[in-house]
């Protein structure tokens, strides 16, 4: 199951784990059903340009390490410390750093650049700043809670969101906290935090409290939040409400979702909804300025309209195979699963076009687009340049 749950205290896991026992002594009907991997007449193949390795990458942890593309060089990193940096086009490894420290560096979220930096987060509540250009360690950062979302950037400052509830701007050039936003954490949550997004001197990132927040990015100053979505139900999982999907902007929109919430489109400025529909998921959202595409809960790939939220299309084919966020490759939506499958679906049809098997290790991050192709990287650590033909 994607549904990984994280506690406050010792009292509110001991409840949690005597519902999942309630739960698993429950008919087999209430049990969750994988559906099988659909048989696709694929119309094109996609070409290994080239592959390289990360380590032993993610393994199963819950640790989304997406890559990163900048300052034409790819970064990479795998769950226990190595970071690389690829030439795109021959994936020859540019430099290497391997990080260590008195725990185990237990790398999570994804990789940020800014400032011919780069900047990634770990478990254990450390932020790491390299050089883009030989890899060089220019800093680390404590910050309270662990470090699960990709961190952004934004004039001087990386922006991280961190499990205990705090946005903090630390200094580019050494590390610095600049400043620092709390917001409120429920005793039980999805495991896992929205990725900021910085845009026009603001930030916006989504709680565990089931809201979207903006602030001033120069000085931390919030502006206002928003509900995503209200708690419902007469358990603590029924009225877990959580956004740790990245808000995404398309000129002065933004679009977010939240677990057990609504998919919202609000106003930039005012922060006001324009549009609310009632989808539940946790993961960020693709668009092609058209179109809003999301995976939900049950796995279910959903389009809909950018303007109105009117639904275009479902596709739920792929129900409970644990995908991943979707992208936008070549005017296709594309997710991956667990079983290390790529599916290519028409954005305007929601039809499968091709289905691409990769290895049996899985996808934790979805691709990331290149100039010339698109990157994948999987739960074993290989990492792939692959191109359409």
């Amino acid at each position: 199951m994607r549904k990984l749950f994280q506690f406050k205290n010792q009292y509110w896991l001991a409840i949690a784990l005597i519902s999942g026992f309630m739960m698993g002594c429950s008919s087999e009907e209430d049990s969750i059903v994988m559906a099988p991997v659909p048989e696709v007449n694929s119309q094109f193949t996609p070409a290994v340009d080239w592959s390289e390795s990360v380590g032993s990458g993610v393994g199963h942890f819950f640790s989304k390490l997406k890559p990163a593309y900048a300052y034409d060089k790819i970064f990479v990193a795998s769950r226990n410390g190595l970071v690389k940096a690829l030439d795109p086009k021959t994936g020859k490894t540019l430099w290497s750093k391997e990080l260590e420290g008195e725990k185990a560096v237990k790398l999570a979220g994804g990789i940020a650049a800014g400032l011919n930096k780069v900047f990634i987060g770990s478990e254990t509540g450390l932020v790491y700043a390299l050089d883009a250009v030989n890899g060089k360690l220019l800093w680390t950062a404590n910050v309270s809670g662990e470090v699960l979302a990709t961190p952004t950037t934004d004039g001087s400052f990386v922006i991280v969101n961190t499990s205990e509830g705090e946005l903090v701007g630390l200094d580019q050039q050494d590390g610095k906290q600049k400043w620092v936003i709390n917001t409120e954490v429920p005793n039980l949550t999805l495991r896992g935090d929205s990725s900021p997004v910085a845009v026009s001197g603001g930030v916006f990132w989504g709680t565990a409290s089931g809201r979207l927040a903006a602030a001033i990015s120069s000085r931390g100053q919030l502006i206002w939040q928003q509900s995503v979505g209200i708690p419902k139900g007469s358990t603590e999982i029924d009225r877990l409400v959580d956004v740790d999907s990245s808000p995404l902007v398309i000129g002065a929109t933004l679009f977010t979702v939240g677990y057990n919430g609504q998919l919202i489109a609000i106003d930039l400025r005012s922060g006001k909804p324009k549009w609310k529909r009632v989808y539940s998921s946790a993961l960020d959202l693709a668009s092609d300025g058209a179109s809003i595409f999301l995976v939900t809960s049950k796995d279910h790939v959903v389009s809909v309209d950018a303007r109105s939220g009117t639904e275009l299309w479902k596709n739920t084919k792929l129900e409970n195979r644990l995908l991943t966020s979707p992208v936008i490759i070549d005017n296709y939506v594309v997710v991956g699963d667990n079983e290390g499958y790529l599916y290519w679906i028409d954005r305007n049809t929601g039809e499968f076009v091709s289905r691409q098997y990769v290895n049996g290790s899985g996808f934790a991050v979805a691709p990331i687009v290149l100039p010339d192709g698109y990157l994948i990287v999987t739960r074993n650590g290989d990492v792939k340049k692959l191109t359409i033909k």
